[in-house]
């Protein structure tokens, strides 16, 4: 009796701070609100736009004939409505992805040269991270809407699920050890459950981000491969479908939620 009655006052207590407000990151948030509204990622939205438009590569072409899924050239809300199916590939690409085999396709750049060095530093910025955060800049206060009709859409998530729970690398960890549960946290940052709705559109929500440890941008391509760094896990490859398939699923559980980036990030 008296187990049991020390069980359940455990139980109230853990979920009474679960319902406790996170101080640090209610105040961080108001610091990002107020960034944001002069934010550096519109420097990276207006080269991203140059690039969009200016004819390059060895094809001397622009993207403004890349169809991201709603048509050649359409930009507007198109980024929240990835990932996606393309039938001219065969599968389901994120935005990323998907602008990267624009350039190639279109502008005659090769798959080897982009993912050469994709990611940031802080004396490069990869044309792609900055075309990325145009488009994404072109779905701000739309509600995501990332597809599930096609069969390979609907693949591509059931996919990126067994992806978010594959335990593995020196320390046995998976998407789901730090992202799966409730209450979890890394230093003063609060760990969002992405499999819940609700906590799901922090995985997605302001990227690509303006990272203000490093003075650069990031896409989300970037947040997966630190993520899997951290694993002590191979990296997948620069814009691959196992990336596309992760971010269905994170995507559509985010579903129906306003995407306000590109953001700010820590």
């Amino acid at each position: 009796m008296k187990r049991a009655l020390v069980l359940g006052t455990l139980a109230v207590a853990c979920a009474a701070v679960a319902q406790t407000p996170d101080p640090t990151a209610a105040e961080f948030d108001k610091f990002r609100e107020i960034m944001e509204q002069d934010n550096p990622a519109e420097l990276f939205e207006v080269k991203g736009e140059e690039l969009w438009k200016t004819p390059r590569g060895p094809k001397n072409a622009s993207l403004e004939k890349c169809d991201l899924g709603l048509g050649p050239g359409v930009v507007k809300g198109a980024y929240a409505q990835t990932p996606r199916y393309f039938a001219d590939v065969d599968r389901v690409m994120d935005a990323e992805a998907r602008i990267v085999h624009c350039m190639i396709t279109l502008q005659g750049f090769t798959q080897a040269e982009l993912a050469k060095a994709p990611f940031s530093s802080l004396v490069r910025t990869p044309e792609p991270v900055s075309i990325v955060t145009y488009v994404a800049a072109q779905s701000r206060g739309m509600k995501f809407a990332s597809p599930q009709n096609h069969v390979k859409e609907r693949a591509a998530y059931e996919t990126g699920k067994a992806i978010f729970f594959y335990r593995a690398g020196a320390f046995d960890f998976s998407c789901a050890s730090c992202h799966g549960v409730d209450d979890k946290r890394i230093r003063t940052q609060p760990l969002p459950n992405f499999t819940k709705p609700e906590q799901a559109i922090r995985a997605v929500q302001g990227w690509p981000g303006y990272r203000m440890t490093g003075g650069v941008m990031h896409s989300l391509q970037w947040r997966l491969n630190d993520c899997y760094r951290q694993q002590r896990f191979p990296e997948p490859g620069y814009a691959s479908e196992t990336l596309s398939a992760l971010l269905t699923y994170v995507t559509v559980n985010a579903n129906g939620h306003v995407y306000r980036g590109p953001g700010i990030k820590r």
